[in-house]
């Protein structure tokens, strides 16, 4: 049995109930909110809720942000299984999960993603599905990138033929030419700074614009067009790994 793809919840062991009490506000939300967006993931999907880019890019999108930090793809599972995808309809789900699945190999972790892909595809079929792949960790090479780089091969076959399921690289130019990570990027090799933030949101934010006016059956507004810098949007480009027919 694979673990990674069985829903299963936290375990309290702090006893403070925290993430259950989060699980818990994530669902109430779903009953008071109307999303476009939904974000879906660990910290590096919680945090961006505190960056200004979140205000001036994201939360005129209409988004939700279901991110808990240290989640790995069981746990998502579960939340997203019990009520996380009740009550909305969203037109866009982005999930970035899976770099926390520690002692899991990159076919279980792979694996775990799929799950998850396919149960927001069983609960929100008219959602477009973005799967952001997992980051680079570390400031040198180590098992853990390697595991993550093997992760990501595997998503870009299993997503391949999908409706509707959009694989995108997150950092096509964090990794130095000497193989480190630099401190500017991720401030402890694991979380995003500022300026790590804008250069894996940015792009998806020109992706986002794009999939919520063929969604609308809209042109893109002109002055959204121009929101981001030519860079940014040369990166949304580079960015895209598959899209499914």
């Amino acid at each position: 049995m694979n673990e990674a793809a069985v829903p299963c919840p936290v375990e309290d062991v702090q006893g403070d109930n925290r993430w259950m009490n989060l699980h818990q506000r994530f669902v109430l939300e779903t009953k008071e909110r109307e999303p476009e967006i939904l974000f879906v993931g660990d910290s590096l999907i919680s945090h961006l809720i505190y960056t200004d880019m979140w205000e001036t890019m994201f939360a005129p999108l209409h988004p939700l942000n279901f991110g808990i930090g240290g989640d790995q793809t069981q746990h998502v599972l579960w939340r997203l299984a019990n009520g996380e995808l009740d009550n909305i309809k969203p037109k866009v789900v982005v999930l970035l999960v899976g770099t926390n699945n520690h002692g899991h190999t990159p076919d279980m972790i792979a694996d775990g993603i799929m799950a998850v892909v396919h149960l927001i595809r069983e609960k929100q079929p008219q959602a477009h599905i973005i799967v952001m792949s997992l980051l680079p960790r570390g400031h040198l090479v180590n098992p853990l990138r390697q595991r993550n780089a093997q992760v990501n091969e595997l998503l870009a076959h299993k997503t391949a033929l999908m409706t509707r399921v959009q694989l995108v690289n997150t950092a096509p130019d964090f990794v130095l030419p000497d193989g480190s990570i630099s401190h500017l990027d991720m401030y402890d090799y694991l979380h995003l700074t500022p300026n790590g933030y804008r250069k894996v949101f940015e792009p998806l934010h020109d992706l986002l614009i794009q999939l919520l006016a063929e969604t609308n059956g809209t042109q893109q507004p002109a002055d959204e067009q121009q929101a981001g810098s030519s860079s940014s949007n040369n990166n949304a480009q580079q960015s895209l790994l598959h899209k499914g027919p």
